[in-house]
C-alpha cells in the first residue's frame, strides 16, 4: 500500500466559558483603577476588550455588583468642545390644550407649569 496524503486532526472549538456575576465584578473592578487599561485587563483574563466593556456598562447601570478595590473609580465624563451646547433662551412658555392657550413667563417654576397643565387637562 502506498501513502497518498496526510490526515490533519482539528481540535474541537473550546467550550464557551461561563463567568459568574461575582467573577465579572472582580474583573470589572480591576479596570476601575486609574492608569489601568481595559485592553490590558481583558488580555490578562483571556477576554475580548469589547466583552469586558459590556460588563463595565452593566456595572455602570447597577446591574452588576463590583467589589470595592482601593483606588477604583469610574472615569468622570469628559465633554469635548463640540459636545458643549449653548443654552437656549426662552422668552415665554405657551401651553396649548384644545382651544385654550396660556402664555407663561419663561421664569415660571416647573412645578407651576405642571400644575397648570394638569388643571387644563382636567377641565370639562
Amino acid at each position: 500500500m502506498e501513502a497518498v496524503g496526510f490526515v490533519e486532526l482539528l481540535a474541537a472549538p473550546a467550550a464557551k466559558r461561563r463567568w459568574s456575576d461575582e467573577a465579572k465584578g472582580r474583573v470589572v473592578a480591576e479596570t476601575l483603577v486609574p492608569g489601568i487599561m481595559v485592553n490590558e485587563v481583558a488580555r490578562r483574563h483571556g477576554l475580548k476588550a469589547n466583552h469586558l466593556s459590556s460588563w463595565r456598562t452593566l456595572a455602570r447601570k447597577g446591574k452588576l455588583v463590583v467589589p470595592e478595590v482601593a483606588g477604583a473609580e469610574f472615569a468622570a465624563p469628559v465633554a469635548s468642545p463640540q459636545s458643549v451646547t449653548t443654552p437656549v433662551t426662552i422668552a415665554s412658555i405657551d401651553l396649548m390644550i384644545g382651544p385654550v392657550t396660556v402664555r407663561l413667563d419663561a421664569a415660571t417654576p416647573a412645578t407651576r407649569v405642571a400644575e397648570l397643565v394638569m388643571a387644563l387637562q382636567a377641565r370639562p
